[in-house]
């Protein structure tokens, strides 16, 4: 059997990095594993956010950043910020580690023929934003995928590296939340799992406490962690996203990981809660 049609009888794999891991060495370990992965036959999609390189650019040309309830507001100025950080240098420090551990990256964003396809999403109220709907400017709701585009590169043992920016019909670049784009992804490709890594080790009861690790999480259980304000911040989309993600029906588990080394990104997947966090419907 030819290696394209082993991985096209398989689900695949998409994982997803936050920026903060990106270009060190908890990069490089997931890079070893996706290499790992797609050696074995595994098809692997993989997508990323680069929240603090965007920060850093902004600050550096003078522009104080904007984030209401863990998402950032985007103007046009900040646009092009997301533009020249996510797409720009986050992708390629990626591609390259993923080179440098013997993958085949393919750098992607939306405007690349449509594979991440979206419209300005409307106001909105969210989860730490306050009562009233918030305008988040040029930031986009996912609408669909260029399934073509992913599924030929995936099946022939390139890896897809897709920035968080979404296009609209009239070709209108937007930035979306990397959560987002990774979780309706793997709905969309239907993924027998989806791994979020992150600078946190999973979902913590206690923020400042890494042994305070809960291992399994049903959606149930994540809804109320959000409601009792055990999750706070950055992690309230994330596992928002992730509930939606599962009650579909659509994907296997998703798993939160952080600070991993070589090998705990496959052991996660096959020992679920070993590494991180793991949700379930």
């Amino acid at each position: 059997m030819s290696r394209a049609a082993t991985l096209e009888i398989r689900r695949p794999y998409v994982i997803k990095l936050g920026g903060e891991v990106v270009g060190g060495p908890v990069g490089a370990a997931v890079a070893h594993d996706i290499a790992a992965l797609v050696a074995s036959g595994v098809g692997v999609v993989v997508v990323h956010g680069g929240g603090p390189q965007a920060t850093a650019l902004q600050q550096a040309l003078g522009i104080e950043p904007t984030i209401v309830g863990g998402r950032r507001i985007t103007d046009a100025a900040t646009l092009d910020v997301m533009k020249m950080a996510v797409a720009g240098k986050v992708n390629v420090e990626l591609c390259g580690q993923l080179m440098a551990a013997g993958a085949r990256p393919v750098g992607l964003h939306g405007a690349s023929s449509g594979a991440v396809r979206g419209v300005k999403r409307p106001p909105r109220v969210v989860s730490g934003g306050g009562p009233d709907p918030i305008d988040f400017g040029l930031v986009g709701d996912i609408t669909g995928f260029n399934r073509e585009l992913l599924d030929l590169l995936a099946f022939a043992g390139y890896v897809p590296v897709v920035a968080c920016l979404a296009a609209a019909a009239d070709g209108q670049v937007l930035n979306v939340n990397a959560d987002i784009v990774a979780n309706q992804l793997a709905s969309a490709l239907e993924a027998a799992a989806l791994v979020l890594v992150t600078s946190a080790p999973g979902v913590l009861r206690d923020v400042k406490d890494p042994t305070s690790r809960l291992r399994t999480l049903t959606v149930a259980e994540a809804r109320a962690a959000i409601s009792d304000g055990t999750v706070t911040g950055g992690m309230i989309p994330k596992l928002e996203e992730s509930m939606a993600a599962l009650t579909d029906g659509r994907v296997g588990a998703i798993h939160i990981v952080g600070n991993v080394v070589a090998g705990d990104v496959g052991r996660e997947i096959a020992e679920p809660g070993s590494v991180g966090t793991a949700l379930f419907p």
